[in-house]
């Protein structure tokens, strides 16, 4: 029996469909903020100060590429120490000390639902040496808000070549400044089911374990060890069981060099 061909063009655009899904496969776990339609809506609460006020506006700008978010920069919510707010992400900066990382994303979680989210840039380091540089500030800004909505890293070699993504480690950031189409594949495959509830709303199963993809993962339940240079060696990701049943989870991004 001879085989039917596709025409060229069609084929062509069954195989790149493939690639680029199969490719994306850097989900943090099957962390999610639950909505009823697509595009997701979301504020990104601007609690940072003018030095990081380009970073957040062309973070968001870049991340609205994708087709399945609608990302709004909004007043923070001014909460004391970049405290959650249901229903958003909060983004904040602030002298945090030497403890060895650059930023933070933090997500509470009902079952895999992501409820509210904080991201934390270090003004220790991102403001003074050798991070102080508008592609780190870009950089960190860029990939801890894409943790935010259940992305975990392309890859975590500091040394090896840029992946051209801010969801890529490593010691030289210009490259890495913005998502790339890998990121907005994997979106899309996070984001193609529609949830009942309302973002943030909803309940689900899965979400309060220790991602088996990250190699760092510390897996810890309970109380969050701190994140200083002495918990580095625990890995990067830190769970903590809340009164109720809710699951904060931390995504800690180090400083490469360890300083």
């Amino acid at each position: 029996m001879r085989r039917k061909l596709l025409p060229a063009g069609l084929a062509l655009a069954l195989m790149m469909l493939f690639v680029g899904t199969a490719a994306a496969t850097h989900s943090w776990g099957n962390y999610h903020w639950a909505r009823s339609v697509n595009p997701l809506q979301l504020d990104i609460g601007s609690n940072v100060s003018s030095d990081y006020a380009g970073n957040l506006s062309t973070a968001v700008s870049d991340w609205n590429i994708s087709t399945v978010l609608d990302l709004t920069t909004a007043p923070g919510a001014g909460l004391r120490k970049c405290g959650a707010m249901a229903g958003r992400v909060e983004v904040c900066n602030d002298r945090y000390g030497k403890r060895g990382w650059l930023g933070v994303a933090q997500i509470w979680a009902s079952g895999d639902h992501i409820t509210q989210a904080t991201v934390k840039l270090n003004d220790t380091y991102l403001l003074s040496g050798s991070y102080d540089s508008p592609a780190w500030r870009q950089l960190v800004m860029c990939q801890e808000i894409g943790h935010t909505f259940g992305l975990d890293h392309q890859d975590e070699n500091f040394t090896n070549p840029n992946l051209d993504t801010c969801m890529d480690y490593t010691n030289s950031p210009e490259s890495n400044q913005q998502p790339n189409g890998h990121d907005y594949d994997q979106l899309g495959l996070i984001y193609t089911h529609l949830d009942g509830g309302g973002s943030g709303g909803g309940g689900g199963g899965g979400g309060g374990n220790c991602p088996p993809k990250n190699p760092h993962c510390s897996g810890n339940i309970g109380n969050a060890p701190p994140f200083s240079q002495a918990s580095r060696a625990n890995g990067s990701v830190y769970l903590d069981r809340l009164p109720g049943g809710a699951i904060r989870t931390t995504f800690v991004f180090w400083t490469p060099r360890g300083d």
